[in-house]
């Protein structure tokens, strides 16, 4: 529905940097149009100050001022013709978006385990046996428990870790559950009558 006299925020320019508002916006336009340029330095000074106190900028003074005038740069589209009290030239780095990462589309045998448990079974699958490859063993076994503990609803078959380490190893672990100590398991908040949570007991 249009309304003769009203203007929506949805039918105006998009704001390059909104929590400065549209009044500021419309400050620096204007003195992008001023002709002369002791009156554009004075007015974007001004406009400076008044956006110190409509956001003011995280830091100390000299990286307020920068943040400061590095968005009255990005505002005006770097067409505002002044002598800038700070080095605006890397300004467009605030607003340039990073590239989009990668999402790994490898596949998981098993997802309770996930693509790390799954790269340390190959890293053990290729270390020699002594000190350092019991230690990561010891570390990959107790991951796997709480794993099994987090995706079997409190199910965590000691039996099964070790069944699965020489699974996913080719048999080059074998885990001698008569000697072998697992780490506790840390205690599972409980949901208590009223929705919330209760203590973890100790």
């Amino acid at each position: 529905m249009n309304i003769h006299g009203l203007d929506y925020n949805t039918q105006r320019e998009k704001l390059i940097l909104p929590e400065y508002g549209r009044e500021i916006q419309k400050m620096i336009d204007y003195a992008i149009a001023l002709t002369d340029k002791k009156e554009r330095q004075a007015c974007a000074e001004t406009i400076v100050d008044i956006m110190a106190r409509v956001c003011p900028p995280e830091g100390d003074k000299e990286e307020q001022q920068q943040t400061l005038w590095d968005h009255l740069a990005i505002m005006s589209g770097f067409k505002l013709d002044i002598d800038y009290p700070v080095d605006v030239s890397q300004a467009t780095n605030i607003v340039t978006r990073p590239e989009p990462m990668k999402y790994p589309m490898q596949r998981i045998r098993v997802r309770h385990y996930g693509h790390l448990l799954m790269d340390t079974f190959e890293k053990l699958k290729a270390m020699e046996p002594g000190e350092e490859r019991d230690e990561l063993v010891r570390r990959t076994a107790n991951l796997m428990k709480i794993d099994l503990n987090e995706w079997g609803h409190g199910s965590s078959d000691e039996e099964k870790v070790a069944s699965d380490l020489a699974r996913f190893t080719d048999g080059n672990i074998q885990l001698d559950l008569s000697t072998f100590k697992f780490n506790k398991l840390p205690p599972k908040e409980q949901p208590n009558q009223n929705g919330g949570k209760k203590k973890k007991k100790k």
